[in-house]
């Protein structure tokens, strides 16, 4: 605590907890539950939350290594609010360790899903199917598309933003409902 007042918090640190917070400011915004029909469900959230944050570590992907650092500082950043959301809602500290157990490898197998998914573009077979597995598992004709489509533009957005900048994201626009758009 002494040292951190002295000379201030880590930069990198500091960088992994802003790409988390633009993470889920966007992963928030009522389109998704709305328009897109993700489920408003603690396993809807986790889902969308993982998506963006996924989408921002994919793009550090392959990056020099501050990149590579401040990857793992979002990644710390994540699993810490997923501790925290956790004993929100009353899980108690002998469980805990199995449930972040569980949400750990559910991550990391989203990571290597949507790695390969993405890998494969601009064939969307894929990224289709793992969208539909995991954010739309329990939703009847869910507009899978129309996310699959979000998350390209994900991509592509992200692509072109430095990624020393990269706490100062621009997301692309949240398809709109079909019906709505003329």
């Amino acid at each position: 605590m002494f040292f951190k007042r002295w000379f201030g918090p880590n930069p990198v640190t500091q960088k992994g907890r802003g790409l988390y917070a633009a993470a889920v400011l966007q992963a928030r915004s009522a389109a998704f539950y709305r328009d897109l029909k993700v489920p408003d469900t603690l396993e809807g959230r986790f889902e969308l939350y993982s998506l963006h944050v996924l989408l921002i570590l994919h793009r550090l992907k392959g990056q020099d290594p501050v990149a590579q650092e401040i990857g793992q500082a979002l990644f710390k950043a994540y699993i810490q609010a997923l501790d925290s959301a956790l004993r929100e809602i009353g899980v108690g500290d002998l469980s805990m360790a199995k449930k972040m157990r569980k949400l750990g490898e559910a991550f990391y197998g989203r990571i290597k899903a949507f790695d390969l998914a993405l890998g494969a573009l601009p064939d969307r077979t894929e990224l289709l199917s793992v969208i539909g597995r995991t954010i739309y598992a329990e939703v009847e004709g869910a507009p899978i598309d129309r996310l699959c489509q979000y998350a390209i533009d994900s991509v592509e957005a992200l692509s072109g933003q430095d990624v020393v900048h990269l706490e100062a994201l621009t997301w692309p626009d949240i398809p709109a409902n079909a019906k709505d758009a003329r």
